[in-house]
């Protein structure tokens, strides 16, 4: 043990049973016995001097000194983890980048690209972790990001990929046959779907196309991701609204249809940044390079 210093299995020990609220799932992480996990969380509160759990009938929960310890942890082991990766990949053993990104952007526009990067840099493996919120990276393990934003974040070297230009409102045609014959005045009839993130896109369409915004609206469920809201559109659970690119494909499928054409404005735009501190690798520069010609093609 260096002086002052817990041993990096105690460390482990701990972060995993922090992280899983239990010593045995803990120890199935991390292929040990219940008792050696046990044995290196004791230690550690021993050498502490610190309790970091207690015990609840059978169950175990953090001390507010071991909530905030495990969380300086659990950063210090990514780092610890991503400067490895590093470090394997300067030595030319492999090259790794881990990109934070938002899940419905992954899913709809980022991976199925990514075969062709694979095809023209096959010995650079691109991980991808969801970030829905802003960050600082000083606090996330990820070489980059790609995120949504009116302009870039501050103290990065960002790149616009392209601007989000409008959202639209789709729902299935099944749904919109009950009311198709009504108009645009029997849209409030219909369940309004919402995104967490975004509260206020409904009241914001409805107000830029003057039409009459009704309470009952507000009523509709919300949802975390777009890929969450487009499988309830999918499911006939009511009306979204979506960025463009990501509904037109479905758009033309036939899945979904525009039950007005009125869309809303949207100023924001998704980039590509890192750390304007920190100098880019040669894996980084072509992965940038990539989404740039990516992003210039229609989608």
């Amino acid at each position: 043990m260096r002086k002052g210093v817990p041993n990096l299995g105690a460390l482990q020990a701990f972060e995993a049973s922090a992280r899983l609220g239990s010593f045995s799932r803990a120890a199935e992480e991390l292929s040990l016995t219940h008792s050696a996990v046990f044995r290196q969380v004791a230690g550690l509160e021993e050498r502490l001097g610190v309790s970091l759990f207690t015990r609840v009938r059978r169950r175990i929960v953090l001390t507010e000194h071991g909530a905030e310890y495990a969380a300086r942890v659990r950063h210090h082991l990514e780092q610890l983890q991503k400067d490895t990766f590093g470090l394997i990949s300067r030595a030319g053993i492999g090259r790794s980048l881990h990109i934070g990104t938002l899940p419905t952007l992954a899913t709809t526009w980022l991976i199925p690209r990514l075969a062709d990067f694979q095809r023209l840099y096959p010995d650079i493996d691109i991980s991808l972790s969801v970030k829905t919120a802003p960050f600082l990276f000083k606090d996330y393990p990820v070489d980059a990001a790609i995120y949504h934003a009116e302009q870039p974040w501050n103290n990065t070297h960002s790149i616009r990929l392209f601007y989000e230009q409008e959202l639209i409102p789709v729902c299935s045609s099944q749904l919109l046959a009950r009311v198709k014959s009504k108009g645009v005045k029997a849209l409030p009839e219909l369940t309004h779907l919402h995104m967490v993130t975004r509260p206020d896109a409904w009241m914001q369409w409805y107000e830029h196309n003057r039409y009459d915004y009704e309470a009952q609206i507000l009523a509709g469920p919300r949802y975390e991701e777009f890929s969450m809201l487009l499988a309830a559109v999918d499911a006939g659970l009511g009306m979204g609204l979506f960025p463009a690119f990501i509904a037109k494909g479905h758009i033309k499928s036939g899945r979904f249809v525009m039950p007005v054409p009125a869309v809303l404005p949207v100023e924001k735009s998704y980039y590509f940044g890192y750390p304007d501190d920190r100098k880019a690798s040669e894996a980084l520069n072509l992965f940038e390079q990539w989404l740039v010609t990516q992003a210039l093609q229609p989608a």
